[in-house]
């Protein structure tokens, strides 16, 4: 939803392929990502139409069992697809239609617009490999029929869809392995930044005097705190550094471990790490600017060799290092191509904390890097060339 946290992404695809002429609509649910809920305004409405901007917007029902456990959000899904399905049948007939995934059951009410009634192009968009990630962090089994009914919706919308778009090229790889979809087929349009927004300003503003961090070297976490992020290992980091008074590790964002991992922060008497908790979308910058380094960890995960994580493009269009404690693509693009971060085991927290002290005592090293972050995103990575990009891709469709 505007302004809150979350990804942003296709709202801003949207914005600027609106503010080139074209008409742009989104069926979404109707859930706040910070609270789970669904604000006062889209409560008992099955479908809530209304305008961002010049981009029109369906919000659809979600079940509220979304955040209790994991059968709430296996029907919360049910729901969505219910709902947006419907929405799916009301839209001005579109040129092209988009699905992105997670979640999968999103390709249903995509197919059914595109196919069904509009009988027009169709773009399945793989953000994350579902429901393979589900199953190395745990909260699926392989053998479980609801993982092989998810399998069989993944391998259905690749071949159904005109074109895939994978946000890596590990997703291009590991989908042409498992012959899910024709290399001609497969188109890589990643994620990036706004450098416009996530510009490099002064460290010292508004957000580090708010939070009391003075003049010590901050390492910034922004994103989930959910179980495949292992945020725990920042905890185990920060208590390795507990003789460095320099040196303060600062969480941001929401999920459902923040508050286990704060509680446990405190019960350990590990005061050197602190949890700011989920903030509003325009601050995002500010924080990001007030901070030193920015930090990208994940569970040491196989699956998680192939993402990249959405954070580390703000951290670079903001000037500032990237302290990775993720392999794989990741690495490779921030450390060996970019050369604009530094490189960590994950979840192994003294190769963490090793790797923080290297940056605070080498600080023009990491402006260095900083620097190079900021000069990648500004070459390779800027939303616009991005979405300009995915319209040359849906005009080709169109064309074709």
């Amino acid at each position: 939803m505007p302004g809150q946290a979350g990804g942003s992404r296709f709202n801003e695809f949207a914005r600027l392929w609106a503010e080139t002429g074209h008409e742009v609509t989104i069926i979404a649910g109707n859930l706040s990502y910070v609270t789970g809920q669904a604000p006062a305004e889209y409560r008992r409405k099955w479908i809530s139409r209304e305008r961002d901007g010049q981009v029109s917007v369906s919000r659809c029902y979600v079940p509220s069992s979304y955040g209790r456990n994991y059968l709430g959000r296996m029907w919360a899904f049910f729901g969505f697809t219910i709902s947006s399905a419907t929405a799916a049948f009301l839209v001005k007939k579109p040129d092209v239609v988009i699905t992105t995934s997670p979640p999968l059951i999103t390709a249903i009410p995509g197919w059914i617009v595109a196919r069904l009634r509009s009988r027009v192009p169709l773009i399945f968009e793989i953000r994350d490999l579902w429901p393979e990630s589900a199953i190395t962090t745990n909260v699926l089994r392989r053998d479980a029929l609801l993982t092989k009914l998810l399998f069989g919706l993944e391998r259905w919308a690749c071949r159904t869809a005109d074109r895939v778009n994978v946000l890596t090229p590990a997703f291009r790889d590991d989908i042409i392995q498992r012959k899910l979809a024709d290399a001609g087929k497969i188109v890589f349009v990643p994620n990036g930044a706004d450098p416009d927004s996530f510009r490099p300003e002064q460290k010292d503003n508004s957000v580090r005097r708010e939070y009391g961090w003075g003049d010590r070297f901050v390492v910034m976490y922004a994103g989930q705190h959910g179980r495949a992020n292992a945020v725990g290992q920042l905890i185990e980091a920060a208590a390795l550094l507990k003789d460095r008074s320099d040196i303060l590790i600062v969480c941001v964002g929401d999920g459902p471990e923040r508050t286990s991992l704060s509680e446990e922060a405190r019960r350990r008497n590990v005061a050197n790490i602190q949890f700011c908790g989920p903030q509003p979308k325009e601050r995002m910058p500010d924080f990001v600017n007030a901070c030193d380094v920015g930090a990208a960890v994940l569970q040491n995960n196989p699956t998680f060799r192939t993402v990249y994580p959405n954070k580390v493009f703000d951290y670079m269009s903001c000037a500032r290092p990237t302290l990775l404690a993720i392999d794989g693509v990741a690495r490779k693009l921030v450390c060996e191509q970019a050369r604009a971060g530094v490189f960590a085991q994950p979840e192994d927290a003294p190769a963490l904390a090793a790797a923080i002290k290297q940056l605070a005592d080498d600080r023009a090293a990491g402006e260095e890097m900083g620097n190079r972050g900021r000069e990648w995103i500004l070459a390779h990575g800027t939303r616009a060339a991005l979405a300009a990009k995915y319209l040359e891709i849906m005009k080709d469709l169109i064309g074709k």
